[in-house]
Parts: C-alpha cells; sequence; structure tokens
C-alpha cells in the first residue's frame, strides 16, 4: 500500500496528472454523461494516456458498481496510471469542486431560502431540472435500448418501480441476471457495442502511453486487496459506529451515516437512478427535506462541478441543520454535509481498490458486459419514473397517494397545476430538445426568469 510519486514506465509524471485531474475537476459539469465525454475526450483523444477498449472496459465495471460511476472511472484510470498515489488524487480532486460549492451554496439556501427573490430562483431551477431529466432519459434510452428486448426491460423497471414501489436494488439485480444468463444461453440481444464513436482503432490500446499490457501495480494479488480492503472499510465504517455508540440509532447524525451508507451499497445506476430512492427515503421516511427542496438541490447539483450525487450532501446538511441537537444548526447542518459526503464517497475508493485488479483480467468476459447492457436498460426505466416523479412535484400543488390493491399512484389534483412552472419547463425543454442549448445556460435562463416572474408578481 506504498504511495509512489515517481515517473513511471509510460512517462506520464504525477505533477503532470495532478494537472489533467484538475481541468477535468473544474470542467465535470453536466451530470455523468457529460463527465464522462469531458474524460474520454482529455485521456483517450487529447492525452493519449489510455486507448478505447481500456477506457470502455474500466466505464463497464464503474457502471455495474453502486454510487457515481464518473468519480469510480476516475479512481479506476488514476489507478491504472500511477497506482494507489494517482487513484486517491483522482478520485479525491474529482470531488473537491462540487464539495465546496455545494456546502456554501447550503448554508445560503439553509440562511436565506425562504426569501422571496431566492425561492424565485430556485423555483426557476426546478422547471430546468425537469426538462433536463427527461433528456437524460432520452440520451441514456437511445444508447442503452437497442433491441426489443432491452426495451422490455427497460419497461417492466419502470412499472415495477412506479406502480409497485419496488426495491431499486431489486430490480438492477433481476435486470443484471437476465443479462448475464441470457448471454450464457447465446441470446445476441445483449452484445456490447463500443463507445459509438467508430474510432476504435484510431485510439487503440496499443497506442496510448498505458499500452495493451495491465502495469504491474495492477496485479498486486489477493493479500494486498484485503489489506487495502481492510483499511478502506475500516475509514468508511469506522465513523459510522461510533456515532451508532455514542449518540445513539435515533440521532441526526447516526441516521445520516447509516441512511447514506446503505445508499452507498444498494444504489445502482447512476445518479438520477439514486435519487428516486434518495428522495423517497429522505423526504418521505426521514422527513429532513420537502419534494420541492429536493429539486433545489438538484438544481445545485446541476450547476457546479462534480458528480451529481453531490445532492446528498445538501440532503445531509438540512437534515442536520433542523435537528441539532445542542449543536448551532449552521455547525450541525456543515456536519451533516461533511458526514454525508464522506460516507457516499469513501466506498467508491473500496470498490475500485479491491475490485479493479481483478477486473483487469477479465477485459473480454462477455456476460458481464450482458449484464451491464441489461442494467442500463433497466435504469431507462427508472431515471423514467424519476422524471415522472419530478413532474408531479414540479407542475402542481397537491399530490396526493392512492393504494388500489398492490398498485400504488401518485395523482395530482388537476386544479393545483402550476401554470407558471408548466410554462418554465416547455421552455427548457424547447431550449435543449429543439435548440440544443447546453444545460448550464437553460439553467441559468430559467433561474433568471424565475426570478423575473417573482419580481414582475410582486408589483402585480
Amino acid at each position: 500500500m506504498t504511495l509512489r510519486f515517481e515517473v513511471p514506465a509510460h512517462g506520464v509524471g504525477f505533477g503532470e496528472a495532478t494537472k489533467v485531474w484538475t481541468r477535468i475537476a473544474a470542467l465535470s459539469f453536466g451530470g455523468p454523461a457529460g463527465q464522462i465525454a469531458v474524460m474520454h475526450r482529455i485521456l483517450v483523444e487529447e492525452k493519449r494516456w489510455v486507448g478505447e477498449r481500456r477506457f470502455l472496459h474500466a466505464l463497464n465495471y464503474c457502471m455495474l458498481l453502486p454510487g457515481p460511476e464518473a468519480q469510480q472511472l476516475a479512481i479506476y484510470i488514476g489507478w491504472l496510471m500511477h497506482g494507489l498515489a494517482g487513484g486517491l488524487m483522482a478520485g479525491l480532486l474529482f470531488v473537491l469542486p462540487g464539495f465546496l460549492a455545494i456546502m456554501g451554496l447550503s448554508v445560503l439556501y439553509a440562511l436565506l431560502g425562504g426569501v422571496g427573490v431566492v425561492s424565485a430562483l430556485f423555483f426557476g431551477l426546478k422547471a430546468a431540472v425537469l426538462a433536463i431529466v427527461v433528456q437524460a432519459v432520452v440520451r441514456v434510452g437511445k444508447r442503452s435500448l437497442r433491441n426489443r428486448v432491452l426495451l422490455g426491460i427497460a419497461a417492466a423497471a419502470f412499472v415495477a418501480i412506479f406502480l409497485f414501489h419496488t426495491p431499486f436494488p431489486l430490480i438492477i439485480l433481476a435486470a443484471g441476471l437476465i443479462g448475464f444468463f441470457g448471454a450464457r444461453a447465446g441470446s445476441t440481444a445483449f452484445a456490447v457495442g463500443g463507445h459509438g464513436s467508430g474510432q476504435e482503432d484510431l485510439y487503440d490500446d496499443a497506442q496510448s502511453a498505458l499500452g495493451i499490457e495491465a502495469p504491474a501495480h495492477a496485479a498486486p494479488g489477493w493479500r494486498w486487496s484485503l489489506k487495502i480492503g481492510a483499511v478502506l472499510a475500516a475509514l468508511w465504517l469506522g465513523p459510522v459506529l461510533i456515532l451508532l455508540v455514542t449518540l445513539g440509532p435515533d440521532n441526526v447524525f447516526s441516521q445520516i451515516a447509516v441512511f447514506f451508507s446503505k445508499m452507498a451499497v444498494v444504489t445502482f445506476g447512476g445518479a438520477y437512478a439514486v435519487l428516486a430512492y434518495v428522495a423517497q427515503e429522505a423526504v418521505q421516511t426521514y422527513g429532513w427535506l420537502k419534494p420541492g427542496e429536493m429539486l433545489d438541490g438538484l438544481g445545485m447539483a446541476e450547476t457546479t462541478p462534480g458528480p451529481l450525487i453531490i445532492v446528498t450532501q445538501f440532503v445531509g446538511f438540512l437534515g442536520a441543520f433542523r435537528s441539532p441537537g445542542g449543536l448551532s444548526p449552521l455547525l450541525a447542518g456543515v456536519l451533516g454535509g461533511v458526514l454525508t459526503t464522506w460516507v457516499t464517497f469513501a466506498p467508491c475508493f473500496l470498490w475500485i481498490f479491491v475490485g479493479a485488479p481483478f477486473m483487469e483480467k477479465l477485459r473480454d468476459a462477455r456476460a458481464l458486459n450482458a449484464a451491464l447492457a441489461a442494467i442500463s436498460a433497466a435504469v431507462v426505466g427508472v431515471i423514467l419514473n424519476l422524471a415522472v416523479w419530478f413532474a408531479l412535484h414540479v407542475l402542481f400543488h397537491e399530490v396526493e397517494e392512492v393504494q388500489m390493491g398492490p398498485v400504488t399512484l401518485d395523482l395530482p389534483t388537476l386544479g393545483s397545476i402550476d401554470a407558471a412552472a408548466v410554462v418554465l419547463s416547455l421552455l427548457a425543454a424547447v431550449a435543449l430538445f429543439r435548440l440544443k442549448i447546453g444545460v448550464i445556460p437553460v439553467l441559468l435562463g430559467c433561474a433568471g426568469m424565475g426570478v423575473a416572474i417573482h419580481v414582475v408578481g410582486s408589483f402585480a
């Protein structure tokens, strides 16, 4: 577990790598798809550190893991290039800008969230976020649903979570098993294609700095994996156990530590899919925040660099801010945000440092790639569920839960429709789909229109 900083055989120094990963972290806007695209452009096309197939193999493994696949991909490639030190550096830098930005915005939100102009700003952000989530459904669907079998898996996943509230991990597990055993049975429905660029030869592994063969540190042996796994597991779960013992299970910090540690283990499929689970538990089970506030947090995450799942920091901040115990609310909120970020992202290093050495030996495993294809299809259905959930809470003031046998439906009160939210959401959709305007300008534009609506209304 030695940290080495010398120049490896591929010739890329640690200092140069630090600059590149800092640049990637600063440009990591737009959700996991955008972040992965930035990494591919810089690491594969521009720097030629890794080839296309190796990049895809690392990405496929990260998409099979719980947690933010973009950050895990950064850890994986950082580890490939510079071992343990490289993985730690790449993973920490990838999260740091978003952590600092969300913490600052959370403080402002907690102190000024009730102010009319601030509320109006986040009202506009919600409308834009709804359109962005719909865009995510379309983008992921185009990439993942290549045939009727995968389309059927997506539809089944949507029905399972929307009508029957089936636990998200069960949906992902079932989809993975279908893909795995389907490939073992000889089905071609789950065959995984390339990155979509048709440029595998141009960015061949042999032409990259890393080359085809795995570096020496990529095969450390099972003893190294056990040691690093034990250290990382202790760093991750140690604070959780200390909080449970000292504060008890009903304390808000214990609840935050346990819930987000559990989330880090059971949530697959990327940030948008995870948010459906987080929103349901944080809003309905723990009461840490309201549905509209969850959308406010996502708006923050969309406009700042780093993984979208950093929105969980906002959730933990508000949960602790509103139940501070003997602490000041602001200090409790900051500690809650830090704790949430730690237990959310610390496991990512565990999954990569323990599993990546073994995955390097399985770069041509078809059954694993088939499981990934099926999981990606199921994620489309889960993200569609999230889009519907957001639409109900953005476009309507009142939503009622109706039970009809085994089916549970969230139905809006039609008379509670918010006309301004509908108009802003439609404008955001036109900007994204028709005019091809970027996510950041759309978010800023909708936020500005939200404030304008508030100002006009105050004079009416």
